[in-house]
């Protein structure tokens, strides 16, 4: 009795599991071989996509069949055997040195020229219903994409709600990815250590496990989370329906630690002015250190000269900044009365505002119309596309976002100028009595540099604080109504940076208490 293999196959291993039709494939082939006195002398049994070449037990049964381990192979029909044509011609080619296949259902003489010809068109068939099939699956699949929709699983922080649904939070997972996000972008955490802090706070893998180095590399740089769809293999982006867990602003912060534009270090000592103090030459962090009852920070690049000033030196010249920000009760009257004049303004510059907000959007909405024609008339290659294309979905996305936080914003223009004005007043005050970590967070807000030269700091107070500041160095020494004057071209100037400028004046930073 002669010896040949059985091979049998489903698409998928789901299909594998519910015997869908492994079964019935083997007992074709069974009684196929008994009726023609065949023997089988060993089984392929394989579960995966006769579309793609490399399935590794068809091509391990065409080894041995090239051998010679066996007369011949029967399959239970053609296109269990290849829908791939470069199967197929491999397949002929052992047909043409003598192999026999049979096929169950198809009662074909591949030794005959007709038998032959009626196979090939039928494995030509099968091939073109899989180029066919997927041509459908990929239309349906940008069209979801092109709806906003992600036919994808969910990324960590959200739940699948079905086939056409939308990504929805999930509310135990969400928060704690927004964490990961937050920490992260405090430059503070590296990798490695994101992944012990996240594990210590309760985040888990869909494995409940402990999310991987390489599990939050692609977390933190996925834009799923503003609201962005980004297909990784493609680079192609497209706008989500679904709701955003982060702002922008903080994965724009993110993004800038991933790179290395901000530097994330493991802290070891909670220096006063730890990472604040910037050598002027080389432009490095100084370095705190404890040395005969003082604190002293120091530049520590090779070939810098020698850079070195004490905690309390500098204290003392940040408190003599801070002080120049207090207002005289006459100045805390006249800011009072121009506060009070611009909330009656407010109305009709918050109707400006959002008109401009809506002409930006439907400017991005128009120059995003005129690329998608342009590439649709072969203007422009694919790649410019595509990369234009994502620098517009995050230009329209900002524009959404500063719409969203001026709809969402419980505290109008002239509020928060108050307040504001309030905090400059106060800074002085605040900073003497607030914790380490407080003053730090207050002189992130109203400096912006802060550079030693050998022993001498230089200090730059950031806009608009800068305004307040210079209202007093411009009017020391000048009579009263002059100071006032010079107060109300540096109020003009806040209150249009309010104006122009919807997100919370403190950024990712919070008013210290």
């Amino acid at each position: 009795m002669r010896s040949f293999f059985g091979y049998i196959r489903v698409s998928t291993a789901k299909q594998g599991e519910r015997g869908v039709s492994l079964q019935e494939q083997r007992d074709a082939i069974t009684r196929y071989a008994e009726r023609n006195n065949l023997a089988i002398a060993a089984w392929f049994e394989e579960r995966e996509t006769a579309a793609k070449r490399g399935r590794p037990v068809f091509n391990e049964m065409l080894k041995l069949l090239r051998r010679g381990k066996a007369d011949g192979v029967v399959i239970h029909k053609i296109d269990r055997s290849a829908r791939n044509l470069k199967d197929w011609s491999d397949l002929g080619e052992l047909i043409d040195h003598g192999v026999e296949v049979y096929f169950t259902n198809e009662s074909l003489d591949l030794q005959s020229r007709g038998g032959r010809l009626s196979a090939d068109i039928q494995a030509v068939v099968a091939a073109d219903y899989i180029r066919n099939l997927r041509e459908e699956t990929r239309k349906g699949f940008y069209g979801r994409l092109k709806q906003g929709l992600y036919p994808l699983p969910a990324p960590l922080g959200y739940l699948d709600k079905g086939k056409g649904n939308l990504k929805e939070l999930d509310s135990d997972k969400a928060p704690l990815v927004r964490k990961a996000f937050e920490l992260y972008g405090t430059a503070r955490y590296s990798l490695n250590s994101l992944v012990e802090e996240m594990f210590r706070l309760g985040l888990r893998n869909r494995a409940s496990g402990k999310v991987t180095r390489n599990g939050f590399s692609v977390l933190l740089n996925n834009p799923f989370y503003i609201g962005l769809i980004k297909l990784r293999r493609t680079g192609e982006m497209f706008a989500g329906s679904h709701e955003p867990l982060i702002s922008k602003s903080l994965f724009d912060r993110v993004q800038d630690v991933l790179t290395g534009k901000t530097n994330a270090r493991t802290q070891h000592h909670d220096f006063l002015f730890r990472r604040l103090l910037v050598c002027e030459r080389c432009k490095h962090s100084l370095t705190g250190e404890g040395q005969k009852g003082h604190i002293y920070y120091r530049c520590h690049t090779r070939g810098c000269p020698l850079t070195s000033i004490r905690e309390d030196e500098v204290e003392e010249q940040v408190c003599c900044t801070l002080a120049q920000l207090v207002f005289s009760d006459k100045e805390k009257a006249y800011i009072e009365q121009k506060i009070t004049k611009l909330k009656e303004e407010w109305t009709r510059d918050e109707e400006l505002v959002t008109n401009n907000l809506r002409l930006g959007l439907s400017n991005i909405q128009s120059r995003l119309a005129r690329l998608t024609d342009a590439y649709l008339d072969g203007m422009i290659e694919k790649e410019l596309f595509e990369d234009r294309k994502a620098g517009l979905l995050l230009e329209r996305k900002e524009f959404e976002e500063k719409q969203a936080q001026l709809r969402a914003e419980d505290r109008s223009v002239p509020e928060r100028v108050a307040e504001f004005f309030e905090l400059a007043g106060s800074a002085y005050l605040l900073y003497q009595s607030a914790f380490q970590v407080e003053k730090r967070d207050l002189l992130k807000i109203v400096t912006s540099n802060r550079q030693v030269e050998g022993k001498k700091l230089y200090l730059t107070v950031s806009f608009p604080f800068s305004e307040v500041e210079n209202r007093a160095k411009n009017t020391n020494g000048v009579p009263h109504r002059d100071r006032l004057r010079t107060l109300e071209k540096s109020f003009h100037v806040i209150s249009n940076y309010f104006k122009s400028n919807p997100a919370p004046m403190f950024g990712e930073h919070s008013k210290p208490e």
